[in-house]
């Protein structure tokens, strides 16, 4: 797991041991921010279910503004990411609950134009965050949220104000949705 590019270029990421967190694969993660582009320009970035962090680091190496990475039991390792990559004054890490998390966000005002929602997959959490999302406060308009889910997860929930703009299977085990969000 590395930084692909941008400032922090090539940095290798601290990966939990063991199973229990599957960090996004360097092909997924390239193959995504081709299809952002300059889309995390200047942004503020909600990494949810963040893992090592590796997708919010790669958007603040690329010129994202500011982000806030959100897990119950990787704080320490998205820490040491942020603070090896360079990209630690940017970075807001929290550890917790991601549902109470987003309530917490949403009570203080604060406003994200991405999100990436990367968590384990077949446990219902990225409908769960989704249907949140839509219904929250958090997003700007125009906001993008990615979620990255097991390939065999093909029923979306019922949102309103996040309409699919892409998705994209990556072999048998991943695909990647890409919603975009409307305030009205």
């Amino acid at each position: 797991m590395r930084i692909i590019t941008g400032s922090a270029r090539g940095c290798k990421l601290k990966t939990p041991k063991g199973m229990s967190t599957r960090p996004t694969s360097d092909r997924v993660k390239e193959s995504l921010f081709s299809i952002l582009g300059s889309e995390v320009l200047g942004k503020g970035i909600l990494d949810i279910f963040a893992g090592t962090g590796g997708l919010g680091l790669e958007a603040l190496s690329r010129g994202g503004a500011s982000a806030c990475f959100v897990d119950k039991t990787t704080a320490d390792i998205i820490r040491y990411n942020a603070e090896h990559t360079r990209l630690k004054d940017l970075s807001d890490i929290i550890r917790g609950d991601v549902f109470a998390v987003l309530d917490r966000l949403a009570n203080q005002g604060r406003k994200f134009d991405i999100v990436f929602c990367d968590p384990p997959y077949h446990l219902g959490l990225w409908e769960k965050a989704l249907i949140r999302l839509d219904r929250g406060d958090l997003l700007n308009d125009g906001a993008l949220v990615i979620v990255e889910q097991g390939g065999d997860e093909n029923t979306l929930p019922e949102v309103s104000r996040l309409k699919l703009l892409r998705n994209q299977r990556y072999g048998k085990t991943t695909q990647i949705n890409i919603f975009e969000y409307s305030a009205e």
